[in-house]
């Protein structure tokens, strides 16, 4: 397969994996940690009405699915790309920042929540999973 197309299947192929793995714990969390009486998660709209109810507890799973979404989706990226493997990993913590971003603009939440998440589950992530997915003597 050509280098071009197959760096565009690693990158649509990151985002899928990273995205479903996202998706995965965001549906898993309140099961294991029980939303408050009267919050709503189903839209962003109630979900940002719901932010006052919300303990600390109440962002492991979102944070949990931002990092490992990121760090998977990265590290499949790099494995599937035939060069730039690590420039693939990082296109896919960035594509995941700029949802990161969107989300704390639309949602909002906590200062420190949205800090934490932006600076420590994107970028470093996926430098991460790039790394586990190339060696440390490959780039």
């Amino acid at each position: 397969m050509n280098t071009i197309p197959r760096n565009i299947l690693a990158v649509v192929g990151g985002l899928a994996v990273g995205s479903g793995l996202n998706m995965g714990l965001i549906i898993l969390g309140p099961s294991i940690i029980v939303i408050p009486e009267g919050a709503d998660f189903s839209t962003p709209e109630t979900l940002k009405e719901s932010m006052p109810l919300l303990e600390a507890k109440h962002f492991i799973f979102p944070f949990l699915a931002h990092a490992l979404g990121t760090l998977v989706g990265a590290f499949v990226a790099a494995k599937i790309a035939s060069s730039h493997r690590m420039k693939m990993a990082l296109v896919i913590g960035g594509l995941f920042l700029l949802g990161g971003i969107m989300m704390v603009v639309s949602v909002g939440g906590p200062i420190w929540f949205s800090v934490a998440d932006l600076l420590v589950a994107y970028l470093p992530m996926s430098y991460l999973g790039g790394r586990l997915a190339i060696g440390k003597h490959e780039g």
